[in-house]
């Protein structure tokens, strides 16, 4: 998270090492913009393997991205531009207002400055932060504070280490999302709600041009509606993620409807809230707090990411339910794309994309 001047570069690998799957983008510099190479998608978890989150060692991440590396043909030792990212309950990520300070003295300030915001001690803090604005009429300065702790960030550098990567830029999460929205889509006045929807868990941020930044971690994901369809089918996780895709929750729903007067769900099983529905809810407590803290409620659209974002229905019942606009966000609009890649786009991509295109 370290500071980094401007880097030329003729290609660039994004990578998103996520809970469940990783996912790899590689990309070539043309004179436009960029043309997309080639990526991989792959599970940390081997099939016919119990998934069992607590059990599940990080150990399993450096042999998988090692595996990308070799099925794409990328040597690691040659990547010269890799962009990797970090998120989670250890990143901290908070926009700040502070009086105008000059370069020399600003880092140091904002040290001291975002012990007060950002809840990771002092001694264990990793800083970085970047200047969105200065205002004119009052010569204030708009900033995003990001930070983690150095066992976090050593971590991730080991595993890049041991699939025999040199870590290079290393984001963060809710900020590469930001930038595939930016670099991949017409953004106009107003606010806008990406949510990437993981393994186990939902990150939401909130973007616009003038608008305060703000990105909250939602503690349901992918997972959840795969245990939603376990529990009401009695299937296997394996049996269940297929089913989740394959129906969707608008298929989920009309099944209950025909088993209702017959020997169906149970009372119980009915009144448990579904995994969208707890989305949906937290979303709308985040929008609520959001609109109360910066004084924004224009809203133009939300954009989904992520695995589940694929899930048949999903957009339309969260559209339903926050009144807003809701749409699976198409992250290679602004990509040249090969002919073999032009009908496999994958809206799980959108962060390992934001991440390839960051220039520095």
């Amino acid at each position: 998270m370290a500071k980094k001047q401007k880097i030329k570069f003729k290609e660039s690998v994004g990578i998103d090492i996520g809970f469940h799957s990783i996912k790899l983008v590689h990309l070539k510099k043309i004179h436009n913009g960029f043309k997309l190479l080639n990526y991989e998608i792959m599970p940390t978890i081997p099939p016919g393997t119990d998934y069992t989150p607590s059990d599940l060692s990080k150990n399993r991440y450096a042999p998988v991205l090692a595996e990308m590396l070799s099925t794409l043909k990328i040597k690691p030792k040659k990547v010269k531009h890799l962009v990797s990212s970090i998120g989670g309950d250890h990143l901290s990520i908070k926009q700040i207002k502070t009086i105008f300070l000059p370069d020399e003295e600003l880092e140091s300030a904002l040290f001291f400055e975002a012990k007060k915001h950002l809840p990771i001690s002092g001694s264990d803090m990793v800083l970085d932060f970047q200047v969105v604005n200065v205002e004119e009429r009052t010569n204030n300065m708009n900033i995003i504070l990001v930070a983690t702790n150095k066992e976090h960030l050593q971590n991730h550098t080991d595993v890049l280490e041991a699939a025999d990567l040199t870590p290079g830029v290393i984001d963060a999460e809710p900020l590469a999302l930001s930038n595939s929205l930016l670099f991949n889509a017409l953004i106009e006045e107003g606010v806008y709600i990406i949510l990437n929807i993981g393994a186990h868990k939902t990150n939401m941020v909130i973007y616009g041009p003038q608008a305060k930044y703000f990105t909250r971690d939602l503690a349901w994901g992918g997972y959840f509606f795969t245990k939603d369809v376990m529990k009401r089918k009695k299937l296997s996780f394996e049996d269940a993620e297929k089913y989740k895709f394959e129906y969707g929750i608008t298929g989920e729903k009309k099944k209950q409807e025909e088993v209702k007067g017959g020997g169906g769900l149970s009372t119980l099983e009915i009144s448990d809230k579904p995994t969208e529905e707890q989305i949906a809810l937290e979303v709308k407590r985040s929008l609520r707090y959001y609109v109360k803290e910066a004084g924004n409620s224009d809203f133009r659209k939300v954009l989904l990411v992520g695995g589940s974002a694929k899930i048949k229905g999903l957009p339309e019942y969260l559209q339903e339910q926050l009144k807003i606009p809701t749409e699976v966000f198409n992250p290679f609009v602004s990509l040249e794309l090969p002919e073999k890649l032009k009908d496999k786009r994958d809206p799980q991509l959108a962060l390992a994309i934001g991440l390839a295109m960051r220039t520095e």
